[in-house]
């Protein structure tokens, strides 16, 4: 199968699975229309099947636009039911899209952050200010995904940061006009940068220790 798949180096990177979510590589729709037929006779001897309305298709363009070859492919098929094209996907938790841009993630974090807000302000927006800052230490600077953010635009992180800092002086009643440096000392919480580089850095230990054959691979290169 790695002759219609893709690599990294000399590792066949054409499936990926993750509990019963399967994700197919394939740097062509021959390809692709290949793998899709071998998953299906694998899911007929194990006795499972697709679920089609949440399967999708997604195109990634080459970076050089000399090199696309087509904007639109015939549908694929999985059980005789035609599959959705899209430009983006959530996956785990993650929004992908077809220009690999991690803006939509980015605003979905956003609006995480907002929802997170309102729900601790209704109900313990009356609390001191150390019950305030353990909830949100619990609650808020949880975030998913943020590790994996790598290409975005600057207006896109300047909103990220501008939600984070009124989010904090809106839960901790401070006034708009506070220095958000002397907020962040008086509170004892990270600073917007400090926050990214941590998930970042937590991240990158968990990439270097991994036993994973791609992943140990991916660290051979960087290194």
């Amino acid at each position: 199968m790695s002759r219609v798949g893709c690599k990294i180096g000399t590792l066949p990177t054409n499936i990926f699975v993750y509990a019963d979510d399967i994700v197919l590589l394939c740097p062509s729709w021959y390809a692709m229309k290949v793998l899709l037929s071998v998953l299906e006779k694998h899911c007929v001897l194990l006795d499972l099947c697709c679920n089609v309305n949440k399967t999708v298709c997604m195109v990634f363009n080459p970076k050089d636009k000399s090199k696309v070859v087509c904007n639109n492919f015939p549908c694929f098929s999985v059980d005789g039911k035609p599959m959705q094209f899209v430009t983006e996907f959530k996956y785990l938790g993650h929004v992908i899209t077809c220009s690999l841009s991690d803006d939509k993630d980015l605003q979905r974090e956003m609006r995480n952050m907002y929802i997170r807000m309102n729900t601790l302000l209704c109900r313990f927006g009356k609390c001191s200010k150390k019950v305030k800052v353990r909830l949100f230490r619990s609650y808020c600077l949880c975030t998913y995904g943020t590790a994996l953010w790598n290409t975005y635009s600057v207006n896109c992180m300047k909103k990220f940061r501008s939600c984070y800092h009124r989010y904090i002086k809106t839960f901790f009643g401070y006034d708009r006009l506070r220095s958000v440096t002397a907020i962040f000392l008086d509170l004892q919480l990270p600073s917007f940068d400090t926050f990214l580089y941590n998930y970042k850095y937590s991240f990158n230990m968990q990439f270097l220790c991994s036993n994973n054959d791609v992943v140990e691979y991916l660290v051979r290169i960087r290194l």
